[in-house]
């Protein structure tokens, strides 16, 4: 399958900037089912025109059971339209292949990304369900394109057995290359419900990424969204209300930021929290102790002072939850050098946990047996020995203002202990003593008179000698 992107947009040049990919090179990049080709077919002062050839191996497809199409009849593995049409395959090899211009990133030239030029799209051939024709257009023309759309026949020598379901999609618009190749992404495979790939939780992120800033104010958002997630109800449903919850947070510009503040969940307050305290401490290299999903490695990569970043977890599950959501198979390769994720657990020695500048321990400690904790602190702060080192873990007090928790119950049943404030000021300051660093501390989320904020942070700096 081929697409093409050609501009008129003087000098022609800048498309090759934006790409990071030069005209006169030939390109591949591997895939998990082949290999996607990037060149140039041509390239004039008057036009430039850049090109994506898919090269899918059906063989691989076939090992690796990724193949969902064709599976009505016994030979449907073997036989089918995915090596040659426009489908989930495009979709990531797009992100794979152009995920610099995708994110919106130009070192060279960082003026050209919101530069809107005249660009034409051509993609053979496009799969679409019955009404493709009228799909295609109420996807792609609220966005400002024109459409040009050819039916191909089924068979030129059997005319008698009608047209098919693929055609060859010509888009044109004046518009930033980034918007452009994020449309692509998200309409792609929306067109055409067989996915090489599982749908999970992660694809809503990537869905909303993607979407941002365009999908929640596009008519058709909903057949979008259901047709992206293969019209499985409740990943649909919650993606949809994420949808509805941007558009909610777009309008409330003029909100004092004092009401936006308790808006954020307390989660999202803690990991600015620990953002802010950890760019405070000029920490160029970070690692997040106990990462799960890896929301708090997403915000570290967003900051240019974070040179190297690591997330451990004991669980590969959540690992692999992380790198979804990092999209770490579509990540750029200079992106990707900056982070490492690994499995390991907290009370044993471990060399890779060595090194970084800063460390964070959020909502961890209250996850280990009391009695294990010694272990904790030898591992990091006797041995990995940070410069910074954040924690933060529930204040106990503040657990009677859950109206659903029964009193002396804990907050998550995987929680060994739950702390005051005194407890774990006492715990952080022997501890600190003990390992020549400094603490300070802070309440997170709203505090209340008496019992304090509901979760809480000690800030550890290692002494100067």
């Amino acid at each position: 399958m081929l697409l093409t992107i050609t501009t008129t947009h003087q000098p022609t040049t800048d498309l090759g900037y934006l790409l990071h990919k030069h005209p006169d090179k030939f390109q591949s990049v591997a895939l998990s089912i082949g290999k996607a080709h990037i060149f140039y077919p041509e390239s004039t002062p008057e036009k430039t025109t850049v090109a994506l050839l898919l090269d899918i191996d059906p063989i691989d497809m076939v090992r690796g059971s990724r193949n969902l199409a064709g599976k009505g009849f016994a030979l449907g593995q073997y036989v089918n339209d995915r090596p040659y049409v426009a489908s989930s395959f495009m979709s990531v090899a797009l992100a794979k292949a152009f995920s610099t211009a995708m994110n919106g990133k130009c070192n060279a030239r960082p003026a050209l990304v919101s530069v809107e030029m005249p660009l034409v799209v051509r993609i053979a051939v496009l799969p679409a369900p019955a009404g493709g024709e009228q799909l295609i257009r109420k996807l792609f023309e609220p966005l400002g394109y024109t459409v040009g759309l050819q039916r191909h026949t089924l068979d030129m020598q059997f005319a008698q057995w009608g047209e098919s379901k693929y055609y060859t999609l010509e888009l044109t618009h004046t518009i930033a290359l980034k918007d452009l190749l994020s449309h692509l992404y998200v309409l792609i495979p929306a067109l055409d419900n067989d996915k090489h790939y599982y749908v999970s939780q992660g694809e809503i992120d990537k869905l909303l990424d993607k979407g941002k800033g365009w999908l929640e104010k596009h008519p058709a958002k909903e057949q979008i969204t259901r047709r992206y997630l293969i019209s499985l109800g409740s990943l649909a449903k919650e993606a949809l209300n994420r949808l509805n919850e941007a558009v909610e947070d777009n309008t409330a510009d003029e909100v004092p930021e004092e009401i936006k503040q308790k808006k954020q969940t307390l989660h999202q307050q803690r990991l600015g929290q620990v953002l802010e305290q950890l760019k405070k401490a000029g920490a160029k290299s970070v690692i997040d102790l106990g990462c799960g999903e890896g929301k708090l490695l997403k915000m570290l990569l967003k900051e240019k002072q974070f040179e190297k970043i690591a997330g451990m977890d004991v669980s590969f599950g959540e690992l692999l939850k992380a790198k979804n959501k990092l999209y770490w198979d579509e990540m750029a390769p200079k992106q990707k050098e900056r982070i490492q994720l690994f499995q390991g657990a907290l009370t044993y020695r471990d060399k890779r946990l060595e090194g970084y500048d800063a460390a964070a321990l959020v909502e961890v400690i209250e996850h280990l047996d009391e009695s294990r904790l010694k272990s904790l602190e030898r591992v990091v702060f006797e041995l990995a020995r940070p410069q910074t080192m954040i924690i933060t873990t529930p204040n106990a007090e503040y657990n009677v203002m859950y109206d659903h928790l029964e009193a002396g119950h804990m907050r998550h049943t995987d929680h060994r202990f739950e702390w005051t404030r005194e407890a774990f000021e006492s715990w952080a300051t022997d501890l600190a003593k003990r390992h020549n660093y400094t603490v300070n501390f802070l309440p997170i989320g709203s505090e209340e008179p008496a019992i304090g904020a509901p979760s809480q942070m000690g800030i550890f700096t290692i002494k100067k000698s």
